[in-house]
C-alpha cells in the first residue's frame, strides 16, 4: 500500500462536543480502538513520535493550510530491538543530541531508560486512548477519551486526504472556527512543556 499524507482537523476539551458529537454518535460506529501508547515529546520539535504495539511510529507535519488543517505523513516505523542507526535518525527528527549510544540495538526498556529519560530535551508521556471511529461523508471522524500521564482529555477529529472535504464535514458538525490542536500540542500543554 502506498503511504499517503492525510490532512487532519482535531480539537481537545474536557466536556461534550455538543451538536457535532450528537451527530457523530447518531451514526453507526465503524470501530472502537483502545490502546496504551507512549509518546516522546521534544522541546525542539513538534513531530509525532509514538510507541504503539511495540513499534516506534513517526509522523511528520508536512503542511498547514489556510484553514489551519495539518497534513501528516508517516516517515518511520520500526520495531524493537531498535538499531543504533534508527535511534540516530529519531534524534534528527526530534532535534536533540542524545547521550553516546553504547549498544548496537536497544530493547524497549533500554531505549526508554538509557536514551529517552537521560535526555533533558525529551519527555515520555504515557497515553491511554479509547477511540470511537465513524465514517461521515467519505471522511474518518473520531471521538476519543485520552489520558496523558493521568490528565484526562476528550478529543474529536476529522481526517482525509482532501482538506476541502474535511472542512465541509467540520462545518456540518458545527465545529467551524474551533481551533485545530494536534496530539503533540495537547500533550505539551498537559505536561507543561514549552
Amino acid at each position: 500500500m502506498a503511504i499517503v499524507a492525510r490532512w487532519e482537523w482535531r480539537t481537545f476539551g474536557k466536556g461534550d462536543f455538543g451538536a457535532g458529537e450528537k451527530m457523530l454518535r447518531a451514526l453507526p460506529m465503524d470501530s472502537n480502538k483502545k490502546t496504551d501508547e507512549e509518546y516522546i515529546l521534544s522541546k525542539n520539535s513538534d513531530e509525532n513520535v509514538k510507541i504503539r504495539f511495540d513499534l516506534v511510529d513517526v509522523k511528520s507535519l508536512q503542511n498547514v493550510n489556510s484553514d489551519n488543517l495539518e497534513q501528516w505523513l508517516p516517515v518511520l516505523k520500526t520495531g524493537f530491538p531498535i538499531s543504533k542507526d534508527k535511534i540516530e535518525e529519531l534524534a534528527k527528527i526530534l532535534k536533540v543530541t542524545l547521550p553516546e549510544l553504547s549498544r548496537e540495538e536497544y530493547t524497549h526498556d533500554q531505549f526508554i531508560d538509557e536514551v529517552v529519560k537521560p535526555c533533558s530535551d525529551l519527555e515520555l508521556v504515557r497515553v491511554k486512548k479509547n477511540r470511537d471511529i465513524y465514517k461521515i461523508d467519505g471522511t474518518t471522524a473520531e471521538i476519543a477519551e485520552a489520558d496523558f500521564n493521568g490528565v484526562a482529555w476528550r478529543t474529536m477529529c476529522v481526517e482525509h486526504e482532501d482538506p476541502a472535504l474535511i472542512m465541509k464535514v467540520v462545518d456540518k458538525l458545527g465545529m467551524k472556527g474551533v481551533a485545530n490542536m494536534n496530539y503533540i500540542q495537547a500533550m505539551k500543554k498537559s505536561v507543561g512543556m514549552k
